[in-house]
């Protein structure tokens, strides 16, 4: 299945976040108290999410939206212009700046900087056999999914992406993703895409299994 042994992409995984975390601590921690300044309350926003044959583990972001967004208007619907999204956390969106604490994630070795985006578990239960095959991997900070179009695609053609992706991974496709990963934040917008997004599912009202989930 892989190009190249899964410790050898484990091991990259680990220097690369440490190195990037090392260089970025300064940013990371005035970053830290201007979310707090913004709008008091926690700086990280953890969630459950499902990894690598469906373990599940606490997935880390900067929050960007007020305390108790999910009990607020809309519920865990969320679109563009919500109000509940701070001002801060707006930016932080449009340029995936939240998404920086996941490296501390792919440091504990839950995810990878590359592969399949951490899903959550009502979605996973929905998958037929060949879309549980995104499990195959760790999930990553970027994916191939991502470079295709972001949120722009379904999440039926995100998920065949992924599955693509377990059946090419290789170092040449990884370094490719991380390139075009930087060209597709840099370009259009497409935090927001079909449908609304979540962080967790609400009862009665489930966006498609699949869906990017930006909503924290």
């Amino acid at each position: 299945m892989f190009n190249y042994l899964p410790s050898v992409k484990r091991i990259l995984d680990f220097v690369v976040a440490l190195g990037i975390l090392t260089l970025l601590t300064p940013f990371l921690a005035a970053l830290a108290l201007a979310i707090y300044l913004d709008n008091p309350g926690p700086i990280f926003y953890v969630h459950e999410r499902v990894g690598r044959y469906g373990k599940p583990f606490p997935f880390y972001k900067f929050r960007t939206m007020v305390v108790g967004a999910d009990r607020i208007g809309r519920g865990y619907e969320i679109d563009r212009n919500d109000a509940r999204i701070t001002r801060l956390g707006g930016f932080l969106r449009r340029w995936h700046i939240d998404e920086l604490p996941q490296l501390l994630n792919v440091l504990k070795g839950e995810m990878s900087l590359i592969g399949p985006r951490p899903t959550l578990a009502y979605q996973v239960a929905q998958y037929s056999a060949h879309q549980r095959r995104r499990l195959e991997l760790l999930p990553g900070l970027t994916g191939l999914a991502q470079v295709k179009g972001l949120n722009a695609l379904t999440w039926q053609e995100r998920i065949e992406w992924d599955v693509y992706y377990v059946d090419h991974c290789s170092l040449a496709l990884d370094l490719e993703i991380l390139l075009r990963t930087f060209g597709a934040i840099a370009g259009e917008d497409n935090t927001y895409g079909h449908g609304w997004e979540s962080s967790q599912a609400t009862p009665g009202a489930r966006p498609a299994p699949g869906t990017e989930n930006r909503c924290d």
